[in-house]
This record gives structure tokens, C-alpha cells and sequence, in this order.
């Protein structure tokens, strides 16, 4: 649990959009594409309301992770800390918020993706109870427009 600041946890909305992205450019192992553009993050928060947060100390976002579902399995992304409040619980808060909202929808599973080289990432997720699969790969396709 976060103590020796001030931090309000509210649903990640559009107005937040910049200095979230600016946050994610700040933090190692985050992967940015196409798809953490304005047009698509506002496409993925209006499929999966409520579902994503940010954290803000002093009107500054310092964390945030988003969270939705295909209807079957519940999907984290890009959960990030500023460096400052990092090891003081915030991360697991954001986790628990997006993951009482996804039981709350019925959701009974939860998957994340990792790159393979970030270990303090794995451990992280690893501490709070997440099995790291070796069963599985993912396999990506760019679609084009049209096709």
C-alpha cells in the first residue's frame, strides 16, 4: 500500500492520454506501436469501460494499466510506475482494481504479455501469483487495412 503519498486511482479517460503515453516512453519494458495511438487506446477504453486506470499523486499521473476482455479471458497491458513510487504497492493496487473489475464481468482468467528480456518485470508479476507459461507462444500478424 502506497503511504507517504497522496495517490487517487481513477478510470483511465482520454484527457489523461498524454502524459500516460509520456509515462510509458519513461519506462523500460513497456512496447510501443501503432495501437497506443490516441485513435486506438480511445477505441480500447470505450470496449472495455471502467475496466483501465491511472494513478495520480499531486496532478500527475504516475501509474497506469490497462484491462479489458474478449468475453472469455481478461487481458492486461501496459501496467507502468513512475520510478519514484515504484516497491511501495501501487503497481499491485492498479493490478487489484483491474482484476476485481474483470471478476465483476465474469471473467475468470487473466493473461498479460511480457517480453521474454524483462526480467524485473516476470519477477514482479511472478511475486503476485502469475504463472509464466511455457506451453504457449504468441504468434502477431499486421493486418492491413482492406485485407
Amino acid at each position: 500500500m502506497v503511504t507517504d503519498m497522496n495517490i487517487d486511482i481513477s478510470p483511465f479517460e482520454m484527457k489523461f492520454y498524454d502524459d500516460v503515453f509520456a509515462l510509458w516512453q519513461q519506462c523500460e519494458g513497456i512496447g510501443l506501436s501503432e495501437a497506443n495511438s490516441r485513435p486506438n487506446i480511445q477505441s480500447y477504453l470505450d470496449r472495455n469501460l471502467g475496466m483501465s486506470f491511472v494513478a495520480i499523486s499531486e496532478g500527475k499521473i504516475v501509474g497506469i494499466v490497462l484491462a479489458g476482455h474478449d468475453g472469455r479471458r481478461g487481458y492486461i497491458h501496459h501496467l507502468a510506475v513512475h520510478s519514484y513510487c515504484r516497491r511501495k504497492g501501487l503497481a499491485r493496487q492498479l493490478v487489484g482494481r483491474c482484476l476485481t473489475v474483470l471478476a465483476d464481468s465474469g471473467i475468470q482468467k487473466c493473461h498479460l504479455f511480457i517480453f521474454n528480456d524483462n526480467a524485473n518485470g516476470i519477477e514482479f508479476w511472478k511475486s503476485m501469483g502469475w504463472i509464466q507459461r511455457t506451453d504457449i507462444s504468441v504468434i502477431s500478424k499486421n493486418i492491413e487495412p482492406g485485407a
